[in-house]
């Protein structure tokens, strides 16, 4: 088992968290859900894009019983694409720094990859949702495997995630939202 523990920052150092152990997969999202809420979320004065150079969305995704939450949570504020969106984005509002998407009764974050370094993000395992790629045949490189849709293997990380945690869903409150 990986015993690191990782602390990450909002851009402007307010927000802490902290992770342990490796990640259930590091993965690149071009899903619609994702695109239509990197555009939304773009038009704040964000401290860099969302989006990568392929027009997906990097996250980094970590059951939540190995995420902490250690300073400026009162900074957090949820975003949704709609009032009955099954997912909110969490933004640390002091810099606007997206810090993670979740879904209503996930056992895990996705962390935007921003909050690492470039030379610490743990390094890309899949492309997911490709089939919504503005041109997927020239912009979504083959370096790792890619999915017209989420993969069966995606899955059985969550699963075995979840197995893991006991079929656990641990909650994770955030106060205030904000409007894209």
């Amino acid at each position: 088992m990986n015993n690191k523990t990782t602390h990450l920052t909002c851009a402007c150092g307010t927000f802490h968290l902290e992770v342990r152990g490796a990640p259930i997969i590091s993965a690149e999202c071009h899903c619609k859900s994702c695109s239509d809420a990197a555009g939304r979320l773009e038009s704040l004065p964000l401290p860099e894009a969302i989006r990568t150079i392929h027009g997906g969305t990097r996250y980094v995704l970590y059951r939540k019983d190995r995420i902490s939450l250690l300073a400026g949570t009162e900074n957090l504020q949820e975003f949704r694409l709609g009032p009955n969106a099954s997912t909110r984005r969490v933004l640390a509002s002091c810099c606007n720094t997206p810090i993670f998407l979740e879904f209503k009764g996930g056992h895990w974050l996705s962390l935007y990859g921003n909050l690492w370094k470039q030379d610490e993000l743990p390094p890309l395992q899949l492309r997911t949702m490709t089939q919504n790629a503005p041109d997927r045949a020239t912009s979504v490189p083959d370096d790792v495997p890619s999915g017209a849709l989420a993969t069966a293997g995606f899955y059985g990380r969550l699963l075995t995630a979840w197995i893991a945690m006991g079929f656990t869903v641990p909650d994770i409150t955030v106060k205030g939202a904000i409007d894209a």
